[in-house]
C-alpha cells in the first residue's frame, strides 16, 4: 500500500505536469503550425496518478482550454499540498505522542 504522502505527491508531480504543458501551449500561442500538448492522468493501482504528456490530435490553439486547465491544475496541486501537509503533520503528532 502507497503512503498518503506519496499519492499526494504523485498528484502535485501531474498538477506541476499540467501546468507546464499549459504554460507551453500558451507561450506558443502565435506559432504557425504549432501543434497543443495535452496531458492524460492515470489512476496508479496503488493509489496516485501518473500523467503523460502527448501532442493534439489536431494544430491550432485552444486558450479557452488552457486557461482552465492551468486553473484546475493550481487547484489539484494547492489540494493534493494541503493533504501531504496534514499528513506529515499527523505524523509528527504520533510521533510525539510514542516519545
Amino acid at each position: 500500500m502507497t503512503s498518503l504522502s506519496a499519492i499526494a505527491l504523485s498528484g502535485m508531480n501531474a498538477a506541476q505536469t499540467q501546468l507546464q504543458a499549459t504554460a507551453h501551449n500558451v507561450a506558443n500561442l502565435n506559432t504557425e503550425g504549432f501543434t497543443r500538448q495535452e496531458v492524460t492522468l492515470k489512476a496508479q493501482s496503488q493509489g496516485g496518478v501518473s500523467a503523460s504528456v502527448t501532442a493534439a490530435s489536431t494544430p491550432g490553439s485552444a486558450l479557452e482550454t488552457d486557461v482552465v486547465a492551468q486553473l484546475q491544475a493550481k487547484n489539484a496541486f494547492l489540494a493534493n499540498l494541503a493533504v501531504f501537509k496534514t499528513s506529515d503533520k499527523m505524523a509528527g503528532a504520533l510521533l510525539d505522542l510514542k516519545a
